[in-house]
């Protein structure tokens, strides 16, 4: 997984807290749901980046 990606998960999951916390103060339900889904999308990713290291360093061990 590359530093990009990573970077790009990390960035969604921002960017949907900030959205949550406008459509908050806004009072816009839709932008604050939309915000949610961001961030879970984005913490989805992030787990799938976990596993797929580990998996990776599983992997490097057991060919070392």
């Amino acid at each position: 997984m590359s530093f990009i990606d990573k970077a790009k998960h990390r960035a969604e999951e921002v960017i949907g807290d900030v959205k949550e916390k406008v459509g908050e103060l806004t009072g816009n339900d839709e932008l604050q749901a939309e915000g949610r889904m961001d961030q879970v999308s984005g913490n989805v990713k992030q787990v799938g980046d976990s596993v797929r290291d580990a998996a990776s360093d599983i992997a490097d061990k057991l060919e070392a």
